[in-house]
């Protein structure tokens, strides 16, 4: 043939290597083959069969072209073979054989270990791929989650947030000088644990409502926030509710205890340096009144109960001194003397009547006594006897009122003891008034302010470098959470 006669163009070792890249099968390539000796080709191989007949634009696969093949077909469409050729796949010469398949050689013409390194190679290639799409997703969504949150915070610190002043100030609560009763009192006295508990009470009333309602009314404290002049993030609505005020009111009022040094310190920040000092004095006064109301409800009733222990010790001296007057009024003004007179007259009349009854007695030792002076001392002994006998009855019979003076001497006396422990009640109550008063100086706060706040020149809000590196942290870390808890069921879910 024609064909035959002319010289075949030498296989380009590129194609034919994109040929065997397809994974034809032995099958295939016999066809391949067959097809071309039917077009009357030469090729040196199967791939080169293949190469020659998709240059010549016929498709060696067609269904078409794999029926002509066979003899039946062929006769079929008037293309028989011609006579005496073979009609078997032919050799090639020996120094020609370098493209052929061998017996380690695999179906598609590729040795197993070449085509196990192209499968290994695939499988990199396709990790590689996967990888660099997921990590482009990981960076798409870390920039979207992230870093695009993260600049806009960033945006907002630096070039939108108003600047806050900040106005700090400290103060401590401290103890009256006092010498307590108990040791105990006295080495905790002075301390700070000895105003542990007003401290603690002063700071929740400084972060409670009513302070900040009180703050409000006196100095404008929502409407300074409500200005137009401030971010909308941090401006105040106009018809704000108290609670919301009171919301803002504790994110600009910080305050702070340190029970190791009893001091307690302040932060007020507002838009106007000015407006942070007048808001911290204002603070700081109600501070001071809230101290002075702490004691002064126990000191006043202290007071109270020992003053009016006091007036009522008064009183009962004054009854019982007005009893002993009554009563020195209706008899005699000294009973107890008038007794100690009739005492004595009764000794010296007893003493006269001893006296004048040893006289009778040597009288009538005579054996011819003097009667006139017989008779004379037996008078004297009985009026002497008479008048014992009156002065005796004076102090012990009944009067008229149906008192003796003896009765009027023990109500006397009962008066007088009644007006002595009259005097000793009013005598302790007299003390322990000095002693509650005392007590109650103890009792006493004194608020002091070591630190004074002053108008701040430089702004103290927002830490814009601070306030954005929180931010990406956070974001950062949200993600991270939510990715691992997704992984987490994801394995779950597969397992």
């Amino acid at each position: 043939m024609a064909g035959q006669d002319q010289a075949e163009p030498a296989p380009r070792v590129g194609d034919l290597d994109a040929i065997r890249k397809e994974g034809l099968t032995g099958r295939q390539l016999r066809m391949a083959r067959r097809v071309a000796q039917k077009h009357g080709l030469a090729p040196t191989s199967d791939f080169d069969a293949v190469r020659l007949l998709r240059e010549r634009g016929v498709d060696p696969f067609q269904r078409a072209n794999m029926l002509e093949v066979l003899p039946e077909n062929a006769q079929k469409h008037g293309t028989a073979p011609e006579a005496g050729k073979v009609q078997l796949p032919q050799t090639v010469p020996a120094g020609q054989n370098a493209h052929l398949p061998s017996p380690h050689v695999g179906p598609q013409g590729i040795a197993p270990s070449e085509r196990r390194q192209r499968e290994i190679m695939e499988i990199q290639r396709d990790i590689s791929r996967r990888r660099r799409r997921r990590s482009l997703q990981l960076l798409v969504r870390l920039a979207f989650f992230v870093m695009l949150p993260t600049m806009l915070a960033g945006y907002y610190y630096y070039r939108v947030a108003t600047p806050m002043y900040a106005a700090t100030s400290e103060f401590l609560i401290l103890q009256a000088d006092a010498t307590s009763g108990s040791p105990l009192g006295g080495l905790l006295s002075g301390t700070q644990f000895a105003t542990n508990q007003d401290s603690i009470a002063v700071q929740s009333y400084l972060q409670s409502k009513d302070a900040m309602v009180r703050l409000d009314a006196d100095t404008g404290f929502a409407a300074h926030f409500s200005q137009e002049s401030i971010d909308p993030i941090q401006r105040l609505p106009a018809d704000a509710s108290t609670e919301a005020t009171y919301k803002l009111y504790k994110k600009y009022v910080k305050i702070g205890y340190d029970p190791t040094e009893g001091v307690i310190k302040m932060e007020v920040a507002a838009a106007d340096p000015q407006i942070a000092a007048v808001f911290s004095t204002q603070l700081i006064a109600y501070a001071e009144e809230r101290v002075d109301e702490l004691s002064r409800r126990k000191r006043d009733d202290a007071m109270k109960s020992a003053r009016e222990s006091l007036e009522k010790a008064k009183e009962e001296r004054r009854a019982a001194q007005e009893r002993l007057v009554k009563l020195q009024e209706g008899t005699v003004v000294d009973p107890e003397a008038v007794i100690g007179t009739l005492r004595t007259q009764i000794s010296t009349y007893e003493i006269q009547l001893q006296e004048k009854e040893l006289q009778l007695a040597a009288l009538l030792d005579n054996a011819r006594p003097n009667q006139a002076r017989v008779d004379g001392v037996r008078s004297d002994i009985t009026r002497l006897n008479e008048l014992l006998a009156r002065l005796n009855a004076r102090m012990t019979e009944a009067r008229g009122d149906g008192l003796s003076l003896a009765a009027d001497t023990a109500q006397v006396q009962m008066a007088q003891a009644d007006l002595a422990t009259a005097d000793l009640f009013l005598q302790s109550a007299l003390q322990n008034e000095k002693q509650t008063e005392l007590e109650a100086n103890r009792q006493v706060r004194y608020l002091t302010t070591s630190v004074r706040p002053v108008a701040p020149q430089d702004p103290s809000y927002p830490r814009a470098f601070e306030n954005t590196i929180l931010v990406f942290m956070v974001l950062a870390g949200a993600y991270l959470m939510i990715s691992l808890t997704g992984a987490i069921l994801r394995e779950q879910v597969s397992s």
